[in-house]
Parts: structure tokens; C-alpha cells; sequence
């Protein structure tokens, strides 16, 4: 039974619906608090190599440590602050806004209002090269530090140290920074024009359709905006509560995305910590996590094979 469809329009943005339960979190092994005892024996990475961590990071790891990053993420959609309006399977040119109420309250949290302030810093076109202002640099700063004030990414960074997949925090937040800031070009080199950041939680415009845009809080924000108009779904995974698994179809200023599925209802530093993991652990493959007791798989890709994300999303049948 899929509770996370609600038929009807009448939800708006400033009733707060009925609470929506929440499953509790299966009970995994904790993962070492301790780094190595020799953590400057491990090298810093090379800036431009792939992670080489798929045989330091078990499937079975990956898969108590998702459950553990589930359970760590407090900031996740609770009960009566997200509630979504899928309608119909397939595709329906006249469907309804998806977001029938988002709390400002959720909102306003830290990683979110600073996931939010980044949104605005990019131009989605490809070939048209992004500039950094040292305010949307802050604004980069800022963001990840808020992540890393979580228990999510505190987390996923003892379990990167506890592996000897970094000498120190120092090396893991900035490889942290380099692999979704990295700035690289979508366009052939005309114009270093995308980011791993950019692709995965802003979404881009390349031949006249949507590339990447895997995040909630910024499909949320441009269908606030009257920019996005959303065309249905055509895979609802079996969560009942926050996280879901969703596949859908949209526009986005009239540019098409004919598929793409995202995490809905995760806090932004649980998917920056999951896609962290995934990339760092299985590369280019697929990463095979559990979320609440139920199987997902995140698809992750380098650019150009280097150290930089190009994107990473779950992957839906």
C-alpha cells in the first residue's frame, strides 16, 4: 500500500496536513568510532584519481551504514511537514502541483536555508561558464559546513577516517568540497560550465532539456516560483514514510525532463552524505544501500574518470 499518494487538490501551502507516520529506523551494528592509529600513514588523494575504496568498503558496510546515515538524520520531513500530490502514474500534461504543503519550518533549518541561498548562484545553461563570486564561494562554505555540523556527516566522516580512506578530517572536508564544487565543461571545453553540485542539486539545461536536477528542495522551490510544472510520476518506491523513492516527469521553464528520479523527503546532508558514500566506495557502479529495512540502489558517475562528480541519483525500475 502506497500511502504517500494523496488524490485532490485541496492541500495548500499554508495548511499544515495530517501527520504522516514515520518508520522507525532497522537497528544496525554501530561503525568504529576511532580513526586508524596512524592516520598520516595514509596519503592524501591524488586531486584527479578516482577513489580506489571498493575493496576497503564492503556491500554489507554500505549497506549498515546507509541504514545508520537514515537513522542519524534528524532533519528529515517529519510528520505534517511534507505532504505530495502524486496523482497519476504516467504522464498527465494537466496534473496538479506535486508539493501540496512543505514547512517553512523545515525549511529553515540550517542545511536547507543554506542549500537554499546556493540555488540561485547558477546559470543552468550548458556552455555558458559559471562565475564564483567570493559571496557564492562563502556561500559553498557555508553550506558544507552546515553539513558537516550534522550528525550525517559527522558520521560519514569517522567511517571515511575508521578506513583509511583519508589522513584526516582536513583532507576529507576539502576532497568533500573539490568533488562537488570542482568546477568542469559539459560543453566540449568551450567554458568550464558545470559542477557536480550544480548537476545533482540545481539541475541543468543542455540541447533543450533537463540534465541532472535530483533534489526535492529545489523542485519544491521552482514549482513555489511557477517554474516547474510537474507531469506525474512513473515509480513510487515502497516507503510509506520519509525518505521516498520517487521517478517522475516534469518542465522546468518549458525544458523538459521526460524522466529522473530523486530522494524525497531527506534532509540536504543526507543525500550529499549517501552520494558521498556511493561515489567514494563504488564509482561509476552501482552502490547497492537499504533505507528503513528496503533495498536502493544509487548510480554514481565521475567526470572525465577524475575525482569530480558528474552525477549520482537513485536508480528506479
Amino acid at each position: 500500500l502506497w500511502l504517500l499518494v494523496v488524490t485532490g487538490a485541496g492541500g495548500g501551502e499554508g495548511v499544515p496536513p495530517a501527520p504522516r507516520a514515520v518508520p522507525e529506523p532497522r537497528v544496525v551494528p554501530d561503525f568504529p568510532r576511532e580513526v586508524p592509529d596512524s592516520p598520516r600513514e595514509v596519503p592524501d588523494p591524488e586531486p584527479r584519481a578516482l577513489p580506489e575504496s571498493s575493496r576497503a568498503v564492503s556491500d554489507a558496510e554500505l549497506r549498515d551504514l546507509s541504514e545508520q546515515l537514515l537513522a542519524a538524520d534528524s532533519n528529515r520531513a517529519g510528520p505534517g511537514q511534507l505532504e505530495l500530490n502524486l496523482q497519476h502514474l504516467g504522464s498527465d500534461s494537466g496534473a496538479s502541483r506535486l508539493f501540496s504543503y512543505v514547512s517553512p519550518d523545515l525549511l529553515s533549518r540550517p542545511t536547507f536555508s543554506r542549500l537554499l541561498a546556493l540555488l540561485d548562484n547558477y546559470e543552468p545553461r550548458t556552455g555558458r561558464a559559471e562565475t564564483e563570486t567570493a559571496e557564492e564561494q562563502r556561500e559553498q562554505q557555508e553550506f558544507l559546513a552546515a553539513a558537516l555540523d550534522t550528525p550525517v556527516l559527522a558520521l560519514l566522516e569517522r567511517f571515511a577516517l575508521s578506513k583509511g580512506l583519508y589522513p584526516s578530517a582536513e583532507a576529507f572536508r576539502a576532497d568533500l568540497h573539490s568533488m562537488w564544487f570542482g568546477l568542469y565543461s559539459r560543453s566540449g571545453g568551450k567554458a568550464l560550465d558545470s559542477s557536480g553540485f550544480e548537476h545533482v542539486f540545481h539541475g541543468e539545461v543542455k540541447k533543450g532539456s533537463v540534465s541532472g536536477c535530483h533534489n526535492w528542495v529545489q523542485l519544491q522551490a521552482l514549482e513555489r516560483a511557477g517554474r516547474l510544472e510537474y507531469l506525474g510520476y512513473t515509480w513510487d518506491g515502497p516507503w510509506t514514510g520519509f525518505p521516498d523513492v520517487l521517478s517522475l516527469q516534469f518542465r522546468w521553464d518549458g525544458h523538459s525532463k521526460p524522466r529522473g528520479s530523486l530522494l524525497v523527503g531527506s534532509s540536504p546532508e543526507f543525500d550529499l552524505a549517501l552520494f558521498t558514500l556511493c561515489f567514494l566506495a563504488r564509482p561509476d557502479r552501482q552502490c547497492h544501500v537499504s533505507l528503513g529495512g528496503e533495498a536502493a540502489t544509487i548510480q554514481t558517475y565521475s567526470w572525465d574518470k577524475q575525482r569530480l562528480v558528474a552525477s549520482a541519483y537513485p536508480l528506479t525500475p
